[in-house]
């Protein structure tokens, strides 16, 4: 027995799944830091709805949906042969992230709930087209941004709430 034979084998693609997970991450951190410049000032003195979470509530939670959406995204990547299929489901989760951090930027960085609504709902809906994409390459991917529709869903009605009570 070789000593090469001996030394354990990294699962494949675990290199490319960590990369998928800091992506994202680095991608809500970016996000966390406008929010972070209004939550203790601005946000907090917004007229909120009766369904608003503490504020401890968001980070947990949005880091827990930004790792499972990195997942998704990395099994989505790794075959090999669907090619265009592939490479557009993998385009539309992109977008998403970009909308994500654009909404952090204009609601909480630009303090503007009524332009953040608007495009609270190109977020909703490109997240729901990147579930659908996903779920025809690989069905777990797709299930694993059904929680981040949902969260979407109601980051949404919250802003709007917000929007209108103020």
């Amino acid at each position: 027995m070789t000593s090469q034979s001996m030394t354990p084998r990294r699962p494949k693609g675990l290199i490319a799944a960590i990369r998928s997970i800091a992506i994202a991450l680095a991608v809500a951190g970016l996000g966390g830091l406008a929010t972070a410049s209004s939550v203790s000032t601005w946000y907090a003195g917004l007229n909120k709805p009766v369904f608003n979470p503490p504020n401890a509530v968001f980070g947990p939670v949005w880091t827990t949906l930004f790792v499972l959406m990195a997942i998704a995204a990395w099994r989505v990547w790794r075959p090999a042969t669907l090619g265009g299929a592939r490479r557009m489901a993998l385009t539309f989760y992109v977008v998403q992230l970009a909308l994500n951090l654009a909404w952090s930027l204009i609601f909480f960085g630009l303090r503007q709930p009524g332009l953040a609504l608007g495009e609270v709902v190109l977020l909703l809906a490109s997240v729901v087209a990147t579930a659908v994409l996903f779920w025809r390459i690989d069905r777990p991917a797709g299930l694993m941004m059904v929680p981040y529709a949902t969260w979407v869903t109601f980051a949404s009605l919250l802003n709007f709430e917000i929007w209108r009570l103020n």
